[in-house]
């Protein structure tokens, strides 16, 4: 079998991967495409540290082709997309609705697949860069199947991701003004999660000229090639700004661009040590600085509501998807990737 592995030194495409069978509420996919996420690249390069050997990826859709002991709500043949979210399902932030809290979803990472006889971890309880994966019953939510396997594998991080976040964790509401610092694939994901929201205002902030139209394309109302430009669009100040990139210092300048009773909501991954500083004064005026973990999302709720939001027209799904490329050219995704020539590249099985 087929897949990216990382052996701690490198990253390369193997052909003698072997995965297990399903066991009591697990689920075996039959993975069809994959998106290239910087969270897989921040494994090769350190700034996530991970155990090694690891299959790598975590935003995929695929075709179920067999399901465990006591898994009713998929059956083989259905289409899946995938989220990285291995919840118990019954301790109290589960119970409360926030299964991005469960601690068994944390920290816990599992080795179902294995090379020359050998264990080998698995990424974010996914893998999804692997021909075939096994996951957890709550991680596989059936999506009608008109919708794109390519397009539908990027609703398991970076939909659930920036849309969540607007959504579920900042609850933007309609009329708000909302900055988006960075226009990667988070980033146009927050764009048209403000958009879908109402909000009145959307201003994009990346330094490469060349992604205005994509980013107006996603919902922004203004565009800037540096955030020192905000002030004159918001004097004010923004009531939302979201730090899409993982930067300290773009961090700072989220807080900064905050009207009174704002928010900034982090979601770029600086490295792990990484501190950031702002003016304590600052936030007095009910200001607020909010983490975000996978856009505080209930998957099997809102991959199911972004399905439906993607046929109506409202959710842009295709548009997300720069390039696809087979697995064999991985090397050349995850350079495209890191060049910021994509916004999201698609490995395809």
């Amino acid at each position: 079998m087929r897949g990216v592995l990382f052996d701690g030194k490198r990253a390369e495409v193997v052909d003698d991967l072997e995965v297990r069978e399903p066991g009591p509420g697990e689920v075996l996919v039959a993975v069809s495409a994959a998106g290239l996420c910087h969270s897989d690249l921040s494994v090769i390069d350190g700034t996530i540290p991970f155990p090694a050997p690891v299959v790598l990826g975590h935003e995929g859709a695929g075709v179920v082709e067999e399901v465990g002991a006591g898994v009713t709500h998929v059956a083989a043949g259905d289409h899946v997309a995938l989220s990285t979210l291995a919840n118990c399902g019954t301790c109290a932030e589960c119970d409360r609705g926030r299964p991005t809290m469960c601690r068994q979803a944390i920290g816990r990472p599992g080795r179902p697949f294995s090379r020359g006889g050998r264990p080998v971890y698995q990424f974010a309880s996914n893998s999804a860069f692997a021909e075939r994966t096994v996951v957890k019953a709550v991680q596989a939510v059936r999506i009608p199947k008109d919708i794109p396997l390519p397009s539908a594998a990027l609703i398991g991080c970076g939909v659930l991701t920036g849309v969540g976040a607007v959504l579920n964790r900042a609850r933007v509401d309609r009329g708000d003004s909302v900055v988006v610092i960075g226009t990667g694939g988070i980033g146009l994901n927050v764009l048209q999660g403000a958009r879908i929201a109402g909000a009145l205002r959307i201003v994009a902030v990346d330094a490469n000229p060349a992604k205005e139209e994509v980013a107006r394309r996603f919902g922004a109302t203004d565009f800037l090639t540096s955030a020192e430009g905000v002030r004159e669009l918001l004097p004010t100040g923004a009531d939302h700004v979201f730090e899409c990139v993982g930067r300290v210092e773009l961090i700072r300048q989220a807080v900064d661009l905050l009207d009174r009773h704002g928010q900034a909501v982090l979601l770029g991954v600086p490295p792990a040590t990484a501190e950031a500083s702002f003016r304590v004064s600052s936030l007095f005026l009910d200001k607020s600085i909010l983490g975000c973990r996978y856009g505080a999302s209930r998957p099997q709720r809102d991959i199911t509501l972004y399905a439906e939001l993607y046929r109506t027209g409202r959710l842009l799904l295709d548009e997300l998807v720069t390039r696809t490329y087979p697995v064999e050219d991985f090397a050349k995704a995850m350079a495209d990737a890191e060049a910021g020539r994509v916004a999201r590249g698609v490995l395809t099985f």
